[in-house]
């Protein structure tokens, strides 16, 4: 495996679609937020993935600071949008991943590693050298560039990305990114190229393949039938698609764009995952009701780092 020098993605820093171009290796904080040095803010076994990837043990989430797409209702705001987060460096990162392994994680879940994709594969490369056996996860946005996926394709085993919007102006929006459906459709094609259809082990556990997530957003349910559309004509079964319920009104949003602020109803959820069944959707997790009442936002507590 490639061992990858830091200097050569952060003095000019191109790793998101956003390519911003900040020196981050001086100090200067890219798109993302971040600097060159690697942020996060809590390392722990999650329960709240799909079954094929917390099981009953539990996903060893590294949760790290920063994100280029920003979205408007992000429910990691506080780490994704803010100074929450704690310095790590390569050598703990690797530490941290065996951490997990012995509390009886599953895999290694990477939440938002895109901006730091330099040193965690060198991290990672660093601790398979030692003998880590855990499927690697890339849990990210779907906002992902060539030269990202060519970095992380390295090491990654099971590709976790959103697809969030469809159409340009609602990610114009949402977002401040119009080319996101095009950017996040080629970031799945190359996902799917490089792991292929589902490998799952004797327990139902994800060993290799790519898991799509979909957050239906109040008012935009056409579009959530649209995305599911081409996913399905696109890859069939071929992959797995997580349509979520669990939308969180964040604080202040519904004043800034109100259609934002309220929950989804259970009947137009009820209508996607109907839409799902009706043309064919096989391989899906849906959430029980309920869950829209739910925060599945973990506390940002710097746990395990």
């Amino acid at each position: 495996m490639t061992c990858f020098s830091i200097a050569d993605y952060y003095s000019h820093c191109t790793l998101c679609p956003r390519r911003c171009g900040a020196d981050r290796m001086n100090g200067h904080k890219g798109a993302c937020g971040q600097t060159s040095e690697i942020m996060a803010a809590r390392a722990a076994l999650h329960m709240w993935e799909e079954p094929c990837i917390s099981g009953d043990s539990g996903s060893g989430t590294v949760f790290f600071s920063g994100c280029s797409l920003s979205c408007v209702f992000c429910q990691n705001r506080e780490i994704s949008s803010s100074e929450c987060g704690k310095a790590l460096g390569e050598e703990r990162l690797t530490e941290i991943f065996f951490e997990l392994k012995i509390k009886g994680a599953l895999n290694i879940n990477l939440v938002t590693p895109d901006h730091f994709a330099p040193q965690i594969a060198n991290a990672v490369i660093a601790a398979k050298g030692k003998g880590l056996d855990l499927p690697i996860v890339c849990n990210c946005s779907g906002y992902m560039s060539d030269e990202t996926f060519d970095i992380l394709s390295e090491i990654v085993d099971v590709w976790l990305p959103d697809f969030k919007f469809f159409n340009k102006e609602t990610a114009r929006r949402y977002a401040g990114a119009p080319d996101y459906p095009d950017v996040a459709k080629h970031a799945v094609s190359r996902m799917y190229e490089q792991a292929g259809p589902p490998v799952l082990d004797e327990n139902g556990i994800m060993q290799k393949g790519v898991l799509v997530r979909h957050l239906v957003l109040p008012g935009c349910e056409k579009e959530s039938a649209d995305i599911i559309d081409y996913l399905h004509s696109t890859y069939g079964d071929n992959i797995y698609t997580s349509i979520m319920s669990q939308y969180t009104v964040m604080p202040g949003i519904g004043d800034l764009y109100p259609e934002l602020g309220r929950t989804l109803s259970r009947k137009k959820y009820d209508e996607i995952i109907d839409h799902a069944i009706d043309i064919g959707v096989n391989n899906a997790f849906i959430q029980e009701e309920g869950t829209e009442s739910e925060s599945f936002i973990p506390a940002f507590d710097y746990e395990g780092i």
